[in-house]
This record gives C-alpha cells, sequence and structure tokens, in this order.
C-alpha cells in the first residue's frame, strides 16, 4: 500500500492547487479524481462559460459594429461551434493541470475514492481495479454540484442544469431560467445575446440578490433593455415536460401564470458532493450539507481536512483554492493567519460585469456604521464613452468615523478585473484619503474608483 504525507480527494481549484502548494512545501503528495482534472471549475464551470460569454459578446459587437463607426458584411453565428470552442478552451485548461501535476511530482490517481478510518482512502480506480492508499494528512476536496428542487426535477433534456446548458445540441428558441445567482444571470445573457428568448425567474425581491440593491437594479434595467423578462418574488411550483417542451407554473403576489418554453434552466444553487465518499465510516461531523471544520480546515477527525465547496464558506473557486493553500501551509508548520472571509470578492461575467466586495450599504447599516457613500456612473467616463460601454457604475462605502473602506460594488465592462484593487486596499487597511491620493492612469475604467471615493469625500471633480 502506497503512502503519502497528504492525499487530496479531489482535482477542481481548491483540491489542484492544494496539491501543488503541499508538493512545494516537500510533502508527498497524491490527488484522486473520479473524472477529468480540474474538476468543475475547469471543465464545467469558471472557464468554459467565460469562453462562450466571449463568443456571446463578440456577438453583440457584430451587431453594434454600426455604433463604432464600422459596416460589417453577412454575420450570424454557428451555435455548435461557440459550443465546441468552449469545450476546447476547456480541455486546454485540463491538459495543463495535467501538466503541473507531472512537473509538481504529484500522483495522480484516477478513480473514486472513498474515506477510510485509520487514515487511508480506498480508490475504485478507472481501470477497474480497487486500491487502498494511506496518508498522514487526508484532505476532502470534493466539490459541489447543481442543486436539485423536487418541484424542478431535472431530466437532463427539458430540465437541465448548468452543465446540460453548456453543451445543448441545438439552440432552444426560448428558454426559462430559475435563479438568478452568477450561474443564472451569465447564462440568461450568454442564451439572450445568441437570440433565444429568455425569462428569468427569481424568488427573491431583486436579481442577482447578495448584491448592493443599486447594482441589482442597474442590471435588471440594462437586461430589460437587452430583451430579457425578468420575474422577481416569484416561484416555480410546477413543472410539465410531457408536452412539446416545458410549461412552468410560476406563482408570485399577482396570482399563478403559465410559462412556456423549449428548455428549463434550474439554477437554484449547488449542492455539495459529500455521499457515498465515507464520512460516516471515519465519524466526520456535518451539518446542514456541509463537513465541518476548524479555522484551518480540520474535520472533527485529526488528520481529515475540508475544504472549498464541501466546507461552510462561500461556494467559489478562488476561496477554495485560499483555503486548501492554507490548509496544507498549516499541515506543514508555517504560522499562517485564517482566511478573512469578510473580503472575499464575487464576479458575475455578464454583460455589463459585476463585482464587488465587502458590504453592501444595506449591511454597512445595519451593522450600525456611520457611513459615507460614493458613486461615479460609467457615463461620466472618457474611456468607458469612447469605447461604447457607459452602462453602470463604481459604489463605495467608507466608515465616516475612521476611513475604514467598508464595501465596493462595481457593474460596468471589464470590473471584475478591476475589484482586486479594493481587495488589496480592504487588505492594507487602507482609508479613501490614500485611494484618492494614489494617482489613477487617465484614460482607464479604473479611475471610477478614484472618482467614486472622491464623491464619498465631496472631492469629485468630474461629476
Amino acid at each position: 500500500m502506497s503512502h503519502f504525507d497528504v492525499i487530496v480527494l479531489g482535482s477542481g481549484p481548491g483540491g489542484y492547487v492544494t496539491a501543488i502548494r503541499a508538493s512545494q512545501l516537500g510533502l508527498k503528495t497524491a490527488i484522486v479524481e473520479k473524472e477529468s482534472l480540474g474538476g468543475v471549475c475547469l471543465n464545467w464551470g469558471c472557464i468554459p462559460t467565460k469562453a462562450l460569454l466571449k463568443s456571446a459578446q463578440v456577438f453583440d459587437y457584430l451587431k453594434h459594429a454600426s455604433d463604432y463607426g464600422l459596416t460589417v458584411g453577412e454575420y450570424g453565428h454557428d451555435f455548435n461551434a461557440v459550443v465546441g470552442r468552449s469545450r476546447g478552451v476547456a480541455d486546454g485548461m485540463s491538459k495543463g493541470v495535467q501538466f503541473l501535476m507531472k512537473k509538481n511530482k504529484i500522483e495522480v490517481i484516477m478513480g473514486y475514492g472513498t474515506l477510510k478510518a485509520g487514515k487511508k482512502v480506498m480508490v475504485n480506480q478507472a481501470d477497474g481495479t480497487q486500491a487502498e492508499y494511506s496518508a498522514d494528512n487526508i484532505i476532502v476536496a470534493t466539490g459541489a454540484r447543481s442543486r436539485q428542487l423536487h418541484s424542478l426535477p431535472q431530466d437532463g433534456k427539458k430540465v437541465i442544469g448548468y452543465r446540460e446548458a453548456m453543451t445543448l445540441e441545438e439552440q432552444p428558441k426560448k428558454m426559462i431560467v430559475v435563479g438568478s445567482g452568477a450561474i443564472g444571470i451569465e447564462f440568461a445573457y450568454f442564451y439572450n445575446a445568441m437570440g433565444t428568448e429568455v425569462t428569468v425567474v427569481e424568488y427573491m425581491p431583486q436579481i442577482v440578490p447578495v448584491e448592493d440593491v443599486e447594482v441589482s437594479k442597474q442590471l435588471e434595467r440594462t437586461f430589460k433593455k437587452s430583451g430579457i423578462k425578468i420575474k422577481t418574488s416569484s416561484e416555480v411550483t410546477q413543472v410539465d415536460t410531457s408536452g412539446e417542451g416545458v410549461r412552468a407554473t410560476v406563482k408570485s403576489d399577482k396570482g399563478e401564470e403559465i410559462l412556456e418554453a423549449d428548455i428549463l434552466l434550474s439554477a437554484v444553487g449547488i449542492k455539495s458532493n459529500i455521499e457515498n465518499i465515507g464520512l460516516e465510516d471515519v465519524g466526520i461531523i456535518v451539518d446542514r450539507d456541509k463537513i465541518q471544520v476548524d479555522e484551518f480546515y480540520q474535520t472533527n477527525i485529526p488528520g481529515y481536512y475540508a475544504i472549498g465547496d464541501v466546507t461552510p464558506g462561500p461556494a467559489l473557486a478562488h476561496v477554495a483554492s485560499a483555503e486548501g493553500i492554507l490548509c496544507v501551509e498549516k499541515i506543514a508548520g508555517m504560522k499562517v493567519e485564517p482566511l478573512d472571509y469578510g473580503n472575499i470578492p464575487g464576479c458575475t461575467y455578464c454583460m455589463p460585469e459585476i463585482a464587488s466586495v465587502g458590504l453592501t450599504e444595506a449591511k454597512a447599516k445595519e451593522a450600525g456604521y456611520d457611513i459615507k457613500v460614493g458613486k461615479f456612473p460609467f457615463s461620466a467616463s472618457g474611456k468607458a464613452k469612447a469605447s461604447g460601454n457607459s452602462d453602470g457604475f463604481v459604489k463605495v462605502i467608507f466608515d465616516a468615523k475612521y476611513g475604514e473602506w467598508l464595501g465596493c460594488h462595481m457593474i460596468g465592462a471589464g470590473v471584475t478585473d478591476m475589484i482586486a484593487e479594493a481587495v488589496v486596499a480592504r487588505k492594507l487597511e487602507t482609508t479613501g484619503h490614500e485611494i484618492l491620493k494614489a494617482v489613477h492612469p487617465h484614460p482607464t475604467m479604473s479611475e471610477a474608483v478614484m472618482e467614486a471615493v472622491a464623491d464619498a469625500y465631496d472631492e469629485v471633480i468630474h461629476l
């Protein structure tokens, strides 16, 4: 039986990053994966969806070429080629992880792993054989999948999850998207841009419900302008797939209505992959679908750890990676600080993009802060105007007493690449005045951050 210092179960952005960091720290490491290296993120999530969204964005540009003084002859889109490009990008990324595993001398065990007592992992290997491996430390990074609701049973054909939404053989004429978190919103944007008639159904009073309410309102305005129908405070209570397409019963304050479509995408959240991996045999405590861990990701059983979507933190790729790195650094005896979950950025890659970190205005008030709020619209930004993307704004929230940067919320073109400024500044405990005195380049979208801060402190020049 092979023995390792660390065995990682799952090779998503939590698992493979953890394995690489463990190897860098001199630990003999193995990783167990049942499907494709890179997990959902690289194969069925973050990466291939960005490829789809890029195709939609380029198609959008073609439609509006005349706005830029350009003349485009005939153009159209080949839905299967768009999906094919996305799959190609995903495959390339997965091969990249294979290379990283070799480079870092990590043993890759392809198969389904189950935890055993005594710090062992039993693997039903891809070749049909079974093998047992042991380790001083076992890290569970098995991620999550699309959550199924009783009222929305997924059949993979007419009622689908995100996975099928990425590889449909033909483009639907009409689609209902249930749930308006990042996954639902990104697919709503993609299919609408491609010419599908899209209706978004959201249970909460606003779409992208975790975002600042002003961001939600702006996205709703932009989406409605591009022809997406939005139904908030609404719930799908029943789905009938017996006919040609899907008939969904939607209940709201206004009563009940029937929506008809070819496809219904259920994007109502995720379910942790914690069944049938041996947690019960080992005695690891699970509560509300999440493995319970301490601040350095150890479970209640010494030697067994868990990171990423199977634990209570935000289910985001960058969080899983950060948790895994911290977890193995602690195992290796390094002096590490627990992760600050109040400073995790969230991004949604529709057009306009959304990016945010820290407290919303409502949450800051709820927490009892006396606040200064600044806002700068991209309609007043030279770069945004010149690039033809003037929808959206940057909004900043500061504590009036000490100048602490409490939150930053952006909606606009390319803002997912801008939010890191706020994340780093908050990590360094920067005040608003320091952001104001840090000279931002002109003309850029990033100037809007400085301008929004100036607005908060009544020093705004360009409004």
